[in-house]
């Protein structure tokens, strides 16, 4: 089985996601099912047809989180000392295009979020960033055409 690489901080987070859904959501579920079951005539209870389709999406959550637990390869990038860009660096970028500057970090597919700047190492970005240095320029095609960011800083943090 291949291994799935996770930052210590999202290794975590998905530990306490599974933890959340197992002690908290399936209780609270089957706490719903039994309810909405008791109203009777289950074939036209959409109480009862929304709690266990919930039921089904937080089994199948449950599944998916142990099997990449199972499988985790954690990284403490804060003992990473290294100015080449790897998984886990935290990289700042200057967009070549309007000099906009951007802090990413790359990070494993499970814990992936643009929102907070945490790239996929698998993203066309972080492929075209992973290798670099401080001062080197990553290319890349984006949905949008050829985008170049400047590699201004590398760290592991």
């Amino acid at each position: 089985m291949e291994k799935i690489p996770l930052t210590k901080v999202g290794f975590t987070a998905l530990e306490a996601e599974l933890k959340n859904l197992k002690g908290v959501e399936r209780p609270n579920i089957i706490a719903a099912i039994s309810e909405a079951r008791a109203q009777g005539d289950l074939s036209e209870n959409a109480e009862y047809s929304a709690a266990k389709e919930k039921q089904s999406f937080i089994e199948g959550r449950i599944q998916d989180l142990e099997a990449v637990l199972s499988r985790a390869q954690v990284i403490d990038t804060s003992k990473v000392n290294s100015k080449v860009i790897r998984f886990g660096a935290t990289v700042l970028v200057a967009d070549e295009d309007d000099d906009s500057e951007r802090t990413y970090q790359i990070v494993g597919d499970y814990e992936a979020d643009i929102e907070k700047n945490k790239i996929s190492l698998s993203s066309p970005l972080a492929k075209a960033l992973i290798g670099k240095e401080e001062g080197d320029v990553a290319e890349f095609k984006a949905p949008s055409g050829l985008k170049s960011f400047d590699i201004l800083e590398v760290k592991y943090i």
